[in-house]
């Protein structure tokens, strides 16, 4: 599946066809709408099961002291705070995201649990990554890639900044295996609109937020994109009964 899909001139937003220029623009209003309640909405859609999900992905992520990594699409800083124990004072986070709300939201966060001695913040775009070649040992992005416009751009971006032998980790919502959780996953997750309009006060924005998962690519279409994009030994572990999954592609040494 291509990024930009229909043509070079348009892409999806939600269900919706839109020019390529203005996907970046609508997503970013999204996540300004939804930034300061974005953690509790979290917790309702998934019902806290995004927590044994996000430690799963930490698990995998097999950092140690000394290491650098990425969180790319980090938003509220969720993996950061856990990332930066794990590479102690020798190593180096990177929490980055495209929108300054989601961004101001994440660095509030660390800055109050004291944790910015390793941790540096960085507003960019994941398809045009501004970081050196072979920078980091891990890069994550999680619950963000479906937003990109430019799925390849990016991944092929995150293979540059790689080091050899570090890893990719792309967590996102993906496709269930059975028709059953696949049935009741999708009459729940027709709910959150009219959480978000209840908690939020914008439904619009979670209503996107479900179309964009749906028109997101399935487990198998995503694992070509990141051997597409260059990264080797790539697998995946459906959490859920594949409701998300978690790729992993490594950088060749």
């Amino acid at each position: 599946m291509s990024s930009p899909s229909d043509s070079e001139n348009t892409t999806h937003f939600g269900y919706e066809q839109v020019p390529v220029e203005e996907k970046e623009q609508r997503v970013g209003q999204v996540f300004r709408s939804v930034a300061n309640r974005y953690d509790i909405m979290n917790d309702i859609m998934s019902l806290g099961s995004h927590r044994l999900i996000k430690r799963f992905t930490i698990e995998l992520s097999a950092l140690r002291k000394g290491h650098k990594v990425l969180d790319l699409a980090g938003g509220t800083g969720d993996f950061s705070i856990r990332f930066s124990p794990l590479v102690g004072d020798t190593g180096h986070v990177v929490l980055a995201d495209i929108n300054e709300a989601m961004l101001q939201v994440g660095r509030d966060r660390i800055i109050d649990k004291g944790l910015s001695s390793n941790i540096d913040f960085a507003q960019v775009n994941t398809e045009h990554l501004p970081f050196a070649d072979d920078t980091f040992d891990c890069i994550c992005i999680a619950y963000g890639l479906r937003n990109v416009t430019n799925k390849e751009a990016a991944l092929q971006s995150m293979h540059r900044v790689l080091k050899p032998g570090g890893r990719v980790m792309v967590l996102e919502f993906s496709k269930p295996t059975n028709d059953l959780v696949s049935k009741v996953y999708d009459s729940y997750s027709n709910l959150w609109p009219i959480a978000g309009k209840l908690i939020t006060g914008d439904s619009d924005s979670y209503r996107y937020l479900v179309e964009s998962i749906r028109m997101h690519p399935d487990q198998e279409s995503l694992l070509k994109m990141l051997e597409s994009a260059g990264l080797v030994n790539c697998k995946y572990h459906n959490v859920m009964g594949g409701v998300c999954a978690i790729h992993i592609g490594f950088k060749a040494n």
